[in-house]
C-alpha cells in the first residue's frame, strides 16, 4: 500500500479565528514577509489543495511566485510550480478562474459522484476529473494523490477543507498565522467550522514553532509523529 502524502495545512486568521470578513472583499491577513515564507512553503510541496469554495472567493492562481525558486524546482526536475488540486461537492466551477487558465501545472479535481459529468463538461480540457466518492472520501483522494507521485500536499483552504483533514486525523503539520486585529462579525468565515477533532482539552497538540513575523506569529504544530518536531 503507498503511504498517504505528508499533509501540511496553512491558515492566516484573525485574533478571533476568522479567515475573511463578510464584505465581499478579500481581507488581507498576512504580511509581505509572510506572503514570502509561504511562498518558500509551496515551493516545497509536490501539490497545492483547497476546496471550490477558495476558488470562487479568492480566484487564487496557487503558483510559485518567487522566479528564483520556479527555477531552482526546473533545476531539480520538478515542474515550475507544484500540482493544483481542487475538492468539489457538486462540479460547479468556473472553467474561467484563474487556477485554470495561469500557469503550466498538473490541474486535479477531486468530485463527488453527483457532479462528475457536470465537472468534465465545464473542465475536462483543462483538468483531469476524478470521481471521489459521495460524499468525497479524502482518504480515496490522499491515495490517488499518493499513485500520482503527491509526496508532500499543501492544503490552503478554506473552512470547509481544514475542518475535514482535521477532523478526520489526516493533517500532519498546521502552520497558523495570527493577524494582529480582530473581525467581529458572525457572518463570516472561521478557520474551522464545527466538529469533533482528535485534539481537545485532554489531549492537546504539540507546538513545534512560534515565530514573529513583521506584525503576525506564525504557530507551528506538529499534529502526527510525521512532522519534525
Amino acid at each position: 500500500m503507498t503511504e498517504r502524502p505528508y499533509v501540511l495545512l496553512s491558515c492566516a486568521a484573525s485574533l478571533d479565528g476568522y479567515i475573511d470578513d463578510a464584505t465581499g472583499q478579500r481581507l488581507v491577513l498576512s504580511n509581505d514577509a509572510d506572503l514570502d515564507r509561504i511562498d518558500e512553503v509551496r515551493a516545497g510541496c509536490d501539490a497545492i489543495l483547497v476546496g471550490a469554495g477558495t476558488i470562487r472567493r479568492d480566484d487564487p492562481r496557487l503558483l510559485v511566485r518567487s522566479a528564483a525558486r520556479r527555477a531552482a524546482r526546473v533545476a531539480r526536475g520538478r515542474a515550475a510550480s507544484p500540482a493544483r488540486v481542487t475538492i468539489t461537492g457538486c462540479g460547479d466551477l468556473d472553467p474561467r478562474a484563474r487556477v485554470f487558465t495561469t500557469g503550466a501545472t498538473v490541474r486535479l479535481i477531486y468530485c463527488a459522484t453527483p457532479g462528475v459529468v457536470k465537472a468534465r463538461e465545464r473542465l475536462g480540457e483543462l483538468a483531469t476529473v476524478v470521481d471521489a466518492g459521495e460524499p468525497v472520501d479524502l482518504v480515496s483522494v490522499l491515495a490517488d494523490l499518493a499513485a500520482r507521485g503527491i509526496r508532500r500536499l499543501l492544503v490552503e483552504g478554506g473552512a470547509s477543507m481544514h475542518t475535514q483533514f482535521l477532523a478526520t486525523g489526516l493533517a500532519d503539520e498546521l502552520h497558523l498565522v495570527v493577524a494582529p486585529f480582530f473581525v467581529g462579525d458572525g457572518r463570516a468565515p472561521r478557520f474551522v467550522r464545527d466538529g469533533s477533532f482528535p485534539w481537545h482539552a485532554g489531549r492537546r497538540a504539540q507546538v513545534a514553532e512560534v515565530r514573529q513575523i513583521g506584525d503576525v506569529a506564525l504557530v507551528r504544530y506538529a499534529l502526527t509523529d510525521r512532522c519534525p518536531g
